[in-house]
């Protein structure tokens, strides 16, 4: 089954388990020599093998406890049709949005076009320890819109009436993107996932009185259908700031990931009846080893002998050391 699993699921396990958002990417140097090769990012997350073995890469490296596989949560709108393209130095950029073609999707088609990425999970699943959990993710409806339709992340002041969707409300766009996204779901856990993260990541540009319809409800039907179809689920509503009590109250999922904005304390006293993973800062592994291990003892002891995952509060960076996690990870397994 996979510790992550068991600790989500409320079973006993010999210790606390652990894993790194991002944590297969580019501060690994072996992560670095395939990409220098693969330049095409959606054609590399599409080569099945070579996205099982970056996968499995942090696995081989350090004592973790889940491998979760590399991909993108924009393989959703690129399946739909919309061009993807990752720009160095800037990051994803999306074409026009064709409306067509997300209205008319359907499982087939959409399956079809993401099979690598389902072959790859198969691949992976097979070569991983029976004991290691591997978890699949999406995004959620919302910060997949943010990217397809090329809302402003530096807005804080966001105007959803500005929006321009053609003919179409934004409530439609997200129940179409919830059904897909239940059929991603699901392809990934046939193939062979454990888990399922759900990366709502620009969930903080959301008004507060829109918070409900854009947030709150579609992680909802989300978790609602992972619980009718008994796969464990994991949130992320990055930058909701104290709205994560509000979201685990209305949401109700089996865990949620909390941001490093976030006071453990606060967590621990105020989101119940949901394991709690993650929350210590990216930047704590940039810092001197002995400021990195304070930062990360009181997330340890704030969450001793409580249902946790010791995960950051957001991926790894590009410029972290890999012998800093190396001695973070020895240093939680040995606390």
């Amino acid at each position: 089954m996979g510790a992550i699993k068991d600790c989500i699921k409320g079973n006993k396990i010999g210790s606390v388990p652990v894993w790194f958002m991002r944590q297969a990417g580019r501060y690994l140097p072996e992560f670095r020599e395939i990409r220098s090769k693969n330049q095409n990012f959606i054609n590399l997350c599409l080569n099945s093998e070579l996205s099982s073995e970056i996968t499995l890469q942090p696995i081989k490296r350090f004592d973790l406890d889940s491998a979760i596989i590399f991909s993108d949560i924009l393989m959703v709108p690129y399946a739909l049709g919309q061009e993807v393209n990752f720009i160095k130095n800037e990051g994803p950029v999306l074409g026009n949005l064709n409306m067509d073609n997300i209205l008319k999707a359907n499982k087939e088609s959409f399956s079809k076009k993401l099979s690598p990425v389902y072959r790859a999970i198969d691949i992976t699943r097979k070569k991983l320890p029976k004991e290691k959990s591997l978890i699949s993710f999406i995004g959620a409806p919302w910060t997949l819109l943010v990217y397809m339709l090329r809302i402003k992340k530096g807005d804080n002041n966001l105007n959803l009436n500005k929006l321009n969707i053609k003919d179409l409300k934004l409530s439609d766009l997200i129940n179409k993107l919830i059904k897909i996204l239940n059929i991603h779901i699901q392809n990934q856990v046939d193939a062979g996932a454990d888990v399922v993260q759900i990366f709502d990541s620009w969930a903080g540009l959301i008004p507060s009185a829109n918070i409900q319809d854009l947030c709150y409800s579609p992680n909802a039907k989300i978790v609602e259908f992972c619980k009718k179809k008994k796969i464990s689920n994991i949130c992320f509503p990055k930058g909701i700031k104290l709205k994560y009590k509000e979201f685990n109250n209305f949401v109700k999922p089996d865990g949620i990931n909390i941001d490093y904005e976030i006071d453990p304390q606060w967590a621990k006293n105020n989101l119940t009846d949901v394991v709690i993973q993650g929350g210590l800062d990216p930047k704590a592994l940039l810092k001197p080893e002995d400021e990195m291990i304070e930062v990360a003892t009181k997330y340890i002891k704030t969450f001793q002998n409580t249902p946790y995952v010791f995960n950051l509060g957001h991926g790894l960076l590009p410029e972290t050391d890999p012998d800093k996690l190396t001695t973070l990870i020895k240093f939680y397994r040995n606390y």
